[in-house]
């Protein structure tokens, strides 16, 4: 393997491409500042503007998003998996039909399993740039994103259209709706009563897990995050797992299913095959089935990393162990 090679499956924090326009609420003030990534897959960006900087289809998608202080992406729902966790920033992530059913500000190195079918919006709370990190089942994620009919009503005032095609159309370029594509269609009364308002006993403890305690859980051996027996217990098609100093990969190791490496902290030693590198917090590195791989901290301090994994479970609803 060239140095080439391996250099085509890292996406460096500072060389992402982001859009402006991935989303309906683009134009839609309190929105319209806010950046989206596409770094493995497809996504669900409903924009042609989109850049995608892997386009391997590996199972599940890697992502990115990017907001100012005070800037919020709009209430929508996904069914198939959404994680997040904080590269960068502090985050309020709130859910419900109008977003007031729970909520909850995430830190550094948080992590956070969406429940699937529910509405969900969030807002860096910060006070400088903030940057979150995504993971969505499936190579379509679900074919797209529902968005709840406020924020439909809200892009059309502003100038932005989305047709039932699943694709954006802006007024303010110029640009209608073909004359074979309708408005995408509101969500009836009666449909919205199948998206439910959790309560937020239900999501803390159960779908997120906290940076500092991962870092203790993981002292000397890999933590499972997400997966059957992880503390988030759920099978979206991937699972994941924390690393650090104590329980990298130190002897060259190979899955038969692709994994991505994405620090949350410190730097890390990372060699696929025969080429090595180093990479920090907000990079991206994909590692394909059957090549033999390291991972561990390249500098003295705190360092943690979450590796994601492929499972052969289908990317669907959130998984209960029924």
């Amino acid at each position: 393997m060239t140095q080439s090679t391996i250099a085509s499956r890292i996406v460096r924090y500072g060389e992402l491409k982001p859009c402006k326009t991935a989303f309906i609420d683009a134009h839609t003030p309190g929105s319209d500042q806010k950046e989206n990534f596409t770094i493995i897959g497809g996504g669900v960006s409903e924009s042609p503007d989109q850049h995608v900087h892997i386009t391997d289809k590996i199972g599940f998608n890697i992502g990115a998003a990017g907001q100012p202080p005070k800037c919020r992406n709009s209430l929508h729902s996904h069914t198939t998996a959404e994680v997040f966790f904080v590269a960068k920033g502090r985050w309020r992530f709130f859910w419900g039909r109008y977003g007031t059913a729970g909520e909850f500000i995430a830190e550094e190195g948080d992590i956070f399993d969406i429940p699937t079918g529910i509405f969900r919006g969030f807002e860096n709370v910060g006070d400088d740039y903030g940057m979150i990190m995504s993971i969505l089942g499936g190579d379509d994620a679900g074919g797209g994103v529902t968005w709840a009919p406020q924020v439909i009503e809200d892009a059309r005032a502003h100038g932005l259209m989305l047709g039932d095609n699943g694709v954006l159309y802006d007024s303010k370029k110029g640009q209608d709706l073909p004359h074979n594509v309708r408005p995408m269609p509101l969500l009836t009364e009666e449909q919205l009563k199948s998206y439910p308002e959790v309560p937020v006993e239900a999501v803390i403890g159960k779908y997120v897990a906290r940076y500092w305690d991962l870092m203790a859980l993981a002292a000397d051996k890999p933590a499972k995050v997400i997966g059957e027996n992880g503390l988030i217990k759920d099978k979206p098609g991937f699972e994941v797992d924390f690393l650090t100093r104590g329980s990298g990969v130190q002897n060259p190791t190979k899955s038969a299913k692709p994994v991505v490496l994405m620090p949350a902290s410190g730097h890390w030693r990372v060699t696929v095959e025969d080429v090595e590198t180093t990479i920090s917090g907000g990079d991206t590195v994909l590692v394909l089935p059957g090549e033999a791989y390291t991972i561990t901290p390249s500098m003295t301090g705190t360092a943690g990393l979450y590796r994601i994994t492929a499972t052969d479970d289908p990317a669907g609803a959130t998984w209960t162990g029924n």
